[in-house]
């Protein structure tokens, strides 16, 4: 299975315009968006082998990008 990224943009095609409205004003959307890149990079990177980690820790860094798409996605929502 080839490695990709996630990017907010491929996660959310239908909801671009609200997701480039709260990079624009919200503070607390935008920190959430450059937690999310940074968690995917992190995960593409240990998946691609540029960098090490266990199971354990990928699994973990997994979930915690979940977490933060879903709570990304109940804030697009409040968009609409």
């Amino acid at each position: 299975m080839p490695l990709e990224h996630h990017p907010l943009s491929r996660e959310f095609p239908q909801q671009l315009e609200a997701l480039r409205s709260l990079l624009q004003h919200d503070a607390h959307f935008v920190r959430l968006a450059a937690e999310y890149e940074a968690l995917d990079k992190r995960v593409y990177e240990i998946e691609d082998g540029r960098a090490a980690a266990d199971d354990l820790l990928l699994q973990g860094l997994k979930l915690q990008r979940v977490a933060l798409k879903d709570e990304i996605a109940a804030l697009l929502q409040q968009v609409r």
